[in-house]
């Protein structure tokens, strides 16, 4: 049964969409904020999301931004704004389709299906390689020179999947734990440092084998910092704070952890 989350802040239209929509035999859930809508994607992880851009906490774009950031399920815009302005920004962000209000069930129905005819036509996750690691999306592994595979906590690979799907991109400490935490955990800067600076600091620079990735992201924070290779996650001044993909994390021969 296809999982439909629905995201409205008008009562009448989230029941008339839930009446339709099981009826046909979808499974649905619903929300009436932006942070509402994150929260319930990630306990019910849906196969496709119709969403309003009008929501009273969150701008329906930056739902799509935080959906985008883990799920690529298809969002179709929902919304009463008919500007070109806002139709372009909402593609732009990963919405998949955008329907104005006042809508047709009939169509909404029948671009729900083109959207998920397209999604089951596209190929699997893909697998990355930096260097000699190889990053599964679909598996969820990390291996080393095509062998050894590299053990991750469900956090580790979280963190390290966001980044990889973001290639080149700038993300702002918020948005990393917002995507990888949950949106309680904007404001918690001490997950993302303990994830950063003291698990993945396990990883000796003597290590045979071990040399550290050339694929980078840069992650922005307000008061950038560089990890102390000590092992104590204790930051320190520097003057950019970048990121790189490696086992687990890896450090340089400088001895400075790096996040991935």
């Amino acid at each position: 049964m296809t999982r439909v989350l629905v995201v409205d802040d008008e009562p009448q239209i989230i029941r008339a969409l839930r009446i339709n929509l099981r009826a046909r035999h979808f499974e649905v859930y619903t929300a009436q904020t932006g942070t509402q809508a994150l929260e319930e994607a990630a306990h019910h992880p849906p196969d496709l999301v119709i969403l309003d851009l009008g929501l009273p906490d969150l701008d329906g774009v930056e739902v799509i931004g935080g959906l985008r950031g883990w799920t690529d399920a298809p969002i179709i815009v929902l919304s009463g704004r008919a500007d070109s302005t806002d139709k372009v920004e909402a593609l732009d962000a990963g919405a998949d389709d955008y329907v104005t209000k006042p809508f047709g069930m009939d169509e909404l129905l029948a671009r729900m299906r083109a959207v998920t005819r397209r999604t089951a036509a596209e190929p699997g996750e893909p697998k990355i390689t930096v260097g000699d690691l190889t990053i599964d999306l679909a598996a969820k592994r990390v291996t080393k020179g095509g062998k050894a595979d590299i053990r991750l906590t469900p956090t580790e690979w979280h963190l390290l999947e966001v980044l990889v799907r973001h290639p080149g991109k700038l993300l702002s400490q918020r948005q990393l734990l917002h995507e990888v935490w949950g949106p309680g955990y904007a404001d918690a800067a001490g997950n993302l440092r303990r994830s950063s600076g003291g698990n993945w600091s396990r990883t000796r620079p003597g290590r045979a084998g071990w040399s550290p990735s050339q694929a980078w992201a840069t992650v922005s924070s307000p008061k950038p910092t560089r990890l102390s290779s000590n092992g104590a996650g204790q930051p320190r001044p520097c003057e950019r704070h970048q990121t790189t993909l490696t086992e687990r994390q890896g450090r340089s021969s400088a001895g400075q952890a790096w996040l991935i």
